[in-house]
């Protein structure tokens, strides 16, 4: 059984001290990562509220929309999604339309956590009294603005509990960018393991990176849906 102070096992302590000799890369990863999460954030949120709003419009047509944005997003692999954009339209456009590393996964992990995104945005306003919304709009109100002015603030409190958990599961999905050779803290780890063989530091050390990310915000979620449910 190896032990910390095996010098030929995975565990052993010199594979750490060149982990830490080395944790500047891993520093690097780890911004890239927090750039690529903030930049889908946006993308997911804007995403979100647009087709939440949409999924609990009257028009038909405009929820059909919405529905088939959740479907395929949500009942596709975000991998297969990443290779699709990345690989996909370079191949079809013949080299013509190739995105940018980040870009692609911008716009893929923002796209793909938008669609949950949605749903729970249109939970949060099925949660609130329809009466309001029909009051709104008697009183002259576009439907856009019932949902900017009325609708969307009550709802942000049973909103943002989910929310945050997926913003927590959006940076975790953000290690997918290694497929294609982001500079990630996930792809950082992979390559710096293939290079050095030190596997059990460099995925630990990953493992902790993102830890820093989410568990913040997971605490935050959980503190958030207590306090609901007390208030209830």
């Amino acid at each position: 059984m190896f032990t910390l102070l095996d010098s030929t096992g995975p565990f052993a302590l010199y594979r750490w001290g060149e982990f830490f000799a080395n944790f500047g890369e891993f520093i690097k990863g780890f911004f890239y990562t927090l750039g690529i999460s903030i930049g889908a954030l946006i993308v997911a949120l804007l995403l979100g509220i647009i087709f939440g709003a949409m999924s609990s419009s009257r028009n038909k047509i405009l929820r059909a929309i919405a529905r088939v944005y959740v479907e395929i997003f949500q009942n596709t692999p975000l991998l297969v999604q990443f290779v699709v954009v990345f690989y996909g339209f370079s191949i079809a456009t013949n080299g013509v339309l190739k995105l940018p590393i980040s870009v692609t996964a911008i716009l893929c992990v923002g796209v793909y956590t938008g669609a949950y995104i949605s749903e729970i945005i249109r939970t949060g306003i099925e949660a609130v009294p329809k009466g309001q919304t029909e009051a709104a709009l008697s009183q002259g109100f576009t439907y856009t603005d019932t949902m900017r002015l009325i609708i969307l603030p009550q709802a942000v409190r049973t909103i943002l509990p989910p929310l945050t958990n997926q913003v927590v599961n959006l940076i975790k999905n953000t290690s997918t960018v290694a497929i294609i050779s982001g500079a990630d803290i996930m792809f950082t780890a992979k390559a710096w393991a293939y290079d050095t063989t030190n596997y059990v530091p460099a995925f630990a050390g990953a493992a902790l990176l993102y830890f820093i990310m989410c568990f913040p915000l997971a605490t935050w979620a959980r503190r958030k849906e207590e306090e609901n449910k007390a208030a209830y």
